[in-house]
């Protein structure tokens, strides 16, 4: 399935300064039994969305702190470790978010993200703490994400920092890609290479 086309992201941010948060916190277990992406989204982080009694909503929760909203999630490192589950990036994207910003990801949950439209912004830790403490103080800082350019902007104070992606992922984020979409574009490229190769049966 194709999905949204991602070049430049405008935002501001909402701070979860949470190190080590894994896909269980994010999405937890008894959640999972869907097999539809859509939905995922008014369960995530449900354990820390509201109380024991699973009904009383937890108001020292940042998603549930109305001052903070917007696209971009600024999390601590080592986000989205634990278990391999898809279900984690499809719960941040249904809720809206379109960008993680962290200074570590886990691996499979960084190509999750991807694959699923989710861009996750590796920055240096100094970085992503100055930008945590940021938002934190000002809730409506904005933030420009250039994937084009792979640059990260924080206006308010004129810095610009850099990120790495996979020059293949960036392709198919910037298209509104999958890896078949891509592969179905290519096809001309495809059968012309074979021809000179001389694969073509």
């Amino acid at each position: 399935m194709s999905k949204e086309k991602f070049i430049i992201l405008e935002s501001t941010c909402i701070p979860l300064p949470v190190e080590n948060v894994d896909t269980d916190q994010i999405i937890p277990a008894r959640f999972l039994t869907a097999t539809t992406r859509q939905g995922f989204g008014e369960n995530l982080f449900r354990d820390w969305r509201y109380l024991k009694d699973g009904i009383s909503v937890n108001n020292t929760f940042i998603l549930n702190n109305p001052s903070f909203s917007g696209k971009i999630l600024v999390t601590g490192k080592n986000f989205g470790c634990g278990s391999s589950r898809e279900h984690a990036v499809w719960a941040i994207y249904d809720y809206g978010f379109r960008v993680v910003i962290s200074s570590f990801f886990a691996d499979i949950f960084m190509n999750n993200a991807i694959n699923n439209g989710l861009l996750p912004v590796r920055i240096p830790e100094q970085n992503l703490q100055n930008l945590i403490h940021l938002v934190q103080k000002d809730p409506q800082t904005n933030v420009r994400v250039n994937l084009e350019a792979q640059t990260l902007e924080i206006p308010a104070t004129g810095e610009i920092i850099g990120f790495e992606i996979n020059r293949f992922k960036k392709e198919c984020l910037i298209n509104g890609f999958n890896d078949i979409d891509y592969l179905i574009n290519a096809r001309n490229k495809i059968v012309e290479y074979e021809a000179k190769k001389g694969l073509t049966a």
